[in-house]
Parts: C-alpha cells; structure tokens; sequence
C-alpha cells in the first residue's frame, strides 16, 4: 500500500473530522476507537487513519477500527505519539506499509489493521464481557450512593426563555444510529413540531436536516461553531466541582450560555431539563442505554443515566433503533394505483379542454404521417 495526501492531524477525532477530506491523511489520538466516531471518520471519505494510540481495546469489543477496515480505510495503529512532533498540519506525507514518510524519511511506523486480526480481537473481547458486566454494576451500585438525589431531590432548573412545558421534546445525542433515526422521525418533526434540543454535536445532526435547534445543551465541546450561533439557547454544563468546560470557548465566540451545576452527563442533563421543565413527552435520539454503549463512552458506570430514566418514567420515549423498525417502501400496488390516477387526471384535462384535444390531433396526424398512412 503507498498513498500520498496532506496531513490532518488532532487528538480529538470528532474536532479533527470536520475539516478531513479524501486526499488527506488522519492523524489521530484514540485508544479504543469508539463506533461513532469510526462512522465520522468513514463519512469524511479519508482513506488513511493513522492512530498514536492502540485502536483496538482488550476490555470489551469495540467495534469502531472494525468499521473502518471493513469500509476500505486502511488503519496504521499504534505509531506512538512521536509522530505528533515529527509531522505538521498540512505536511505532504506518504504512507508505505506501516510506515510514515516525510520527505522521505520515516517519522513513523505501525501495524496496518486487518479483517481477520480485528475480528479475532472482537471476540476474544466478548469472551471477557462478564467481567467488565461485574466491574460496571458494583461501580454503577457505588455511584448511585452519591447520586440518589437525581432520583428523589429537588431538581432547580434553569429559567429557559423557551416554552417546553406541555410540549413535546426531541432531545438528539451523538449516538448509536442518531443521523438515520433522526431522519425517520422527519414526519413526525414537521406534525407535531416539538422543542428541538441538541446535545453538543447532536445539535450539528438537527442542522444537517434543515432543522434549526431551539436548545443546545452540554459541554459544548463537539458542536460546531455554526450551530452555537443559530440562534439556539445554550445551557451549559457544569460539574459539581465547579468546573464549566464549556465556559471559555463561549466567551471567546462572544456567546452567552446559562451555567447549570448538577451530576451525571449531558446527555442526563438535557433529559433532566426538558422532564423539569414540564415536558408532556421526551423523544431520544442517540442516546446511550446498555452496557456496549457506555462502555464505548469510556463510562465506568451508569449510575447518573439509570436514575435520571427512573425519575423521567414514562414520559421519555427512547427512538434508538426507529430507523431500523420502519423504513417508508412504495409497494407495486400503490405504484399501479398512483400511475393509473395520474392517467385518469390526463384524460379528464384531454376531455374538457379544446387546446388539449387539438394538440393530440395534432400529434395523431404526425404520427400518421411519419408513418405514410
């Protein structure tokens, strides 16, 4: 294998993809590729990933790496974090084999994934899920010790300028299938126009499909710059310690964001807003459930999700997966039905209009003529 492109290098491969095309070359930072991120990376068209890091976790099976290589991206793993100092944004680089050239000097070297070595690994991981199963729930049971007031405390929500109480609201996170689901529940969107709220890059997802988000909420790390100016309401997330990740890059886009302090992730938090805010209905998109999923998140539990769910009961509807439920098809019958509307519409134009029934006469007399009759 020998490719030449232009170097796009960051450590945070959801920043990184937007601004990756087919003729570049990705330069990551990423342990244990997650599966929504590989799907980014495929989107781009990028046809060489080249990762610092091991891309294949022993822990549990990730399927992101396996998504690539099965997608035609050719994955060089673990070239160490040199190659951050031997290359620069926009460098003229070839990729050989394993190796990565510099003028052509190799700045680094790594295994070149494939098929077979990933599926090998993905099962082996499996065979080991009983014990991430039994670390997940006793770190889940520890976490709901300090956790329990989501479920049975007062929750002080933030004063919205936007109406949501007795409305529907569509919360969409960057999760498992989130771009096809969202597209399957457009009729719905349109019928019955609930509040529209992002969840960082959930909120680029509403834009993408021509929708424009009425809240963004989260740490605003992974949405874009054009989202957070379309005029949305941002709530951003801040930890119990005080930290507000999202704070600084706000301020410096001249933005202003309400600060809400509370446990548990974004993805609670925008869930927790919208049921304290009185939401009749809670449709998810995206968001993270079962244990692979969490896993894939680097969460060590779930006890914040678990309680937030409990406490929202059946207000929420969780759409993951919709997308695979129903897909919209036009049977054979319904076709013949539609064709035979549209000819019975052409014969009654034909009918009752005097322009319409010379102009046939008149194509039946070419016709006639071209003919020799």
């Amino acid at each position: 294998m020998r490719f030449k492109g232009t170097a796009r290098l960051d450590r945070r491969t959801k920043d990184l993809v937007k601004r990756l095309g087919p003729e570049d070359v990705a330069i990551i930072d990423h342990a244990e590729m997650d599966r929504v991120s590989a799907e980014a990376l495929l989107e781009t068209g990028v046809e060489i990933v080249v990762n610092a890091a091991p891309s294949v976790s022993s822990a549990y099976p990730n399927l992101g790496p396996l998504i690539l290589v099965r997608g035609g991206v050719a994955v060089i793993d673990e070239v160490s974090q040199g190659v951050f100092d031997q290359v620069a944004e926009g460098d003229e680089i070839e990729v050989v084999g394993g190796d990565v050239l510099l003028d052509g000097r190799v700045v680094a070297s790594g295994t070149r994934l494939t098929v077979d070595a990933l599926e090998e690994a993905v099962t082996a991981a499996t065979g080991r899920l009983d014990e991430q199963l039994d670390a997940f729930a006793r770190n889940t049971i520890e976490f709901i010790e300090k956790e329990r007031e989501l479920l049975t405390g007062a929750v002080a929500v933030p004063h919205l300028r936007t109406r949501i109480d007795g409305r529907h609201v569509l919360v969409v996170v960057r999760g498992y299938d989130y771009k096809e689901d969202l597209r399957t529940l457009l009729p719905y969107i349109r019928e019955v126009r609930p509040v529209l709220l992002g969840v960082d890059g959930g909120a680029d997802a509403l834009i993408a499909q021509r929708l424009r988000p009425d809240l963004i909420v989260g740490d605003m790390d992974s949405v874009s710059d054009e989202a957070l100016r379309s005029g949305a309401e941002l709530v951003v997330h801040a930890y119990m310690d005080g930290r507000c990740p999202g704070r600084e890059r706000l301020q410096a886009l001249g933005l202003h964001g309400i600060e809400w302090r509370t446990p548990g992730t974004s993805e609670d938090l925008a869930l927790l807003l919208a049921a304290e805010s009185g939401a009749d209905l809670i449709v998810a998109v995206g968001t993270h459930w079962n244990l692979l999923e969490q896993l894939d998140k680097g969460r060590k539990g779930m006890a914040s999700t678990f309680l937030v769910r409990l406490r929202i009961g059946a207000r929420l509807v969780d759409a993951k997966g919709v997308s695979k439920l129903y897909r919209a098809t036009v049977k054979p019958g319904q076709m013949l039905v539609l064709v035979a509307a549209g000819l019975a519409v052409i014969s009654v134009i034909v009918l009752i209009s005097p322009p319409a029934r010379s102009m046939i006469a008149l194509m039946l007399l070419a016709l006639r003529a071209a003919v020799g009759l």
